[in-house]
């Protein structure tokens, strides 16, 4: 089955703590090295970036916009930082648009609440409500999504400076929300875990910050769309069209469980709930992650899945996979060629994650075992290894061949070796991220 995928939530270049690299040229080649239908713009409510994509992107479809054969929908990222009553709230918000006069309209308004020019996620200096109210009244027509709900910081649901429902955030116009984002996070089984949430479409995107991690999450329809057919399917939770959310591992997440770092304590939130919120080892409070705020919050036991809701796939990214294979970083030769080869093979690291049997996979590898782990992610044979209290958490591949493995590094050194491709330490030397050349 051929499928249509598309993330909604990047950035560009004019983002804090972005890759220069994100530009539109690259962000077109890495979409179609990914293997996506379509792609967020990001960051259009900054002047310039707004200038760029009005030069460069020509409609192909309503609301759909195509650029050096990549397609593109208008999106942005702002960051809600007020006051209500005595607590300060930061929420992230994703907005898509189905027209630049859309944009246009609405920048001028936000223009008052902060400068749009200093940051490509501008931050506004507005209530939650105010800020609905002004989205829709600019232009009903415009999706809106809370971003990556759960994350502790800037977040619908964040422990630290978020709310503990969708109408406690958004009030009388909760009904306008398009749908909510799981993030990096999160994953839809603990969103399930809430049956406030019942009646919301979960949608999930990368909010990347560099190129190569464009898609890590995703969004996959049946067939193309314009974008009203999109925001109707998402607002009806339309599972003929929407066919499933591609997943981050939440557990990577250097806050998904609590912990002591320097204790090294990781618990699950009934662990700590059983020590009293005390590190066992040395008598300190424990940080608390993400996954027990979902456990504070939740009316539902692990596990259960509410009626019509989307199901999920969840992946390791590519590049990902091989370095775990190799035990090599993810920035080096090794990693890039392999990739390479598998995408020129196949078309696309998506189609080589999702669709490709394994006896294809095996003719293509140049190592046999990464065909063999490509296959156990899809299948779920994965070992994890939760993040707590700023460690991040690893998802790594079960292979259970360990003679194989040997035999593949003492080829691999030798080859590197030969080839003088290993630095003074025996490193293999790495490569830019952003300059891939596969189109």
């Amino acid at each position: 089955m051929k499928y249509y995928i598309a993330d909604f939530h990047i950035h560009s270049k004019y983002s804090r703590a972005t890759s220069k690299n994100m530009d539109f040229d690259t962000i077109a080649k890495w979409a179609k090295i990914k293997g996506l239908w379509l792609v967020g713009t990001g960051d259009i409510l900054h002047p310039q970036w707004f200038k760029e994509a009005k030069d460069k992107l020509r409609e192909k479809d309503v609301g759909i916009f195509e650029y050096n054969g990549a397609n593109f929908i208008l999106t942005t990222e702002v960051s809600c930082v007020f006051q209500r009553g005595s607590e300060v709230k930061k929420i992230h918000i994703v907005l898509i648009f189905p027209n630049f006069e859309s944009v246009e309209k609405l920048s001028h308004k936000l223009g008052l609440y902060g400068n749009l020019s200093e940051d490509g996620r501008p931050t506004l200096n507005i209530d939650t409500k105010d800020f609905i109210k002004i989205v829709k009244d600019t232009d009903e027509d415009i999706m809106i999504i809370p971003a990556h709900v759960w994350t502790p910081w800037y977040s619908l649901f964040g422990a630290n400076s978020g709310f503990d429902s969708v109408e406690e955030a958004f009030g009388e116009y909760s009904g306008y929300i398009t749908a909510l984002e799981t993030g990096l996070s999160s994953d839809p089984p603990m969103n399930w875990r809430l049956k406030q949430l019942d009646e919301y479409t979960l949608v999930s995107n990368s909010d990347a910050h560099s190129p190569n991690k464009l898609g890590r999450e995703a969004n996959v329809f049946s067939k193309a769309l314009n974008f009203y057919e999109i925001k109707k399917i998402i607002e009806e939770k339309n599972k003929s069209l929407f066919l499933f959310t591609i997943e981050f591992f939440p557990q990577e997440g250097k806050y998904h469980y609590d912990g002591h770092r320097k204790c090294k304590v990781r618990f699950h939130p009934k662990e700590t709930k059983k020590h009293g919120y005390i590190c066992p080892v040395c008598g300190k409070k424990l940080t608390i992650g993400v996954l027990h705020r979902v456990e504070e919050l939740s009316t539902r036991e692990e596990g259960e899945v509410p009626e019509n809701a989307i199901p999920c796939k969840h992946l390791i990214p590519l590049e990902q996979i091989i370095a775990d294979v190799y035990r090599v970083g993810e920035s080096t030769k090794t990693v890039e060629r392999e990739y390479l080869r598998l995408v020129k093979c196949f078309g696309s690291e998506f189609e080589v994650l999702l669709n490709v049997p394994f006896e294809e996979l095996l003719k293509c590898a140049l190592n046999k075992r990464v065909a063999k782990a490509i296959v156990n992610v899809r299948n779920g044979k994965v070992k994890i290894e939760p993040g707590y209290d700023g460690v991040y958490g690893k998802i790594s591949v079960i292979l259970d061949d360990a003679k194989e493995e040997v035999k593949e590094r003492i080829s691999l050194f030798k080859e590197q070796f030969k080839e003088n491709k290993l630095d003074k330490k025996g490193e293999i030397v790495p490569k830019d991220k952003g300059q891939l050349n596969l189109f």
